[in-house]
């Protein structure tokens, strides 16, 4: 079965948008796991807009299941956080200051190098390390070479174009993870999967080992519930997935 990582920065960023603790960032992140997520997702961001970097540490003193934090390991001070709180998982992102959210993965070819003193600082602290690609064959390949454990597979183009052809949005998907498994890396994925298209690409990407889910979870929560929506998401992917 493929994991479900719940990512909470929209619970945060209600929180922030009154000050105060309502909602309770640590107490959704238990409920989620109460419910069944079988991971909690982190991004937080220089200006702290969503996750601050207090919350962090108390998510990691609190949470039982697989913690992953994401980020742009350009800043040190996202590296001081993760070598902190040392989470089971960190997953490298190459944002920009002031994006409103991830839209590319890494070049892997001309950031090579840089790549791979980044992976050795937190192998060496013991935590698994993933990296955001985009699903183009090449940039898998040059990431095996970086010393990665996983790659995380960018979907924001399958979820966009799923509904105008889903064998066409997928395939280059397909194509990225087969190299990631001849490659020996780990697959991870995310970005706009939802209810609609979850089932299909777990379905159909072989390796597949985790999701991390948001936005359109935290949204369908405002219909379904949080307990209700964590198990819809869950049902997408009973049967998929090794």
């Amino acid at each position: 079965m493929v994991r479900l990582s719940v990512n909470i920065n929209k619970i945060a960023t209600l929180r922030n948008s009154r000050g105060g603790n309502n909602p309770n960032l640590v107490q959704v992140a238990l409920d989620c796991e109460r419910f069944g997520a079988q991971g909690i997702t982190v991004h937080p961001r220089p200006d702290e807009r969503h996750i601050r970097y207090n919350d962090v540490f108390d998510l990691k003193k609190a949470i039982t299941t697989e913690f992953n934090i994401e980020g742009n390991c350009q800043e040190q001070k996202f590296i001081d956080l993760v070598l902190a709180n040392k989470p089971a998982q960190v997953t490298l992102v190459p944002d920009v200051l002031g994006q409103i959210t991830s839209n590319h993965g890494w070049d892997t070819i001309s950031n090579q190098a840089y790549l791979k003193d980044m992976i050795a600082i937190f192998k060496n602290a013991g935590i698994r390390v993933s990296i955001f690609v985009d699903p183009i064959p090449k940039m898998v390949e040059a990431a095996a070479t970086t010393g990665t454990d996983r790659v995380e597979l960018y979907t924001e183009a399958y979820a966009h174009h799923y509904h105008q052809g889903k064998e066409l949005a997928i395939a280059p998907y397909i194509q990225a993870a087969e190299v990631a498994q001849s490659a020996g890396l780990g697959l991870n994925a995310g970005h706009d999967l939802d209810l609609h298209n979850l089932k299909y690409f777990a379905e159909n990407v072989p390796g597949l080992q985790e999701v991390s889910i948001g936005h359109a979870l935290i949204s369908d929560a405002l219909y379904y519930g949080l307990e209700n929506t964590i198990q819809m998401y869950l049902r997408q992917l009973a049967t998929t997935g090794q």
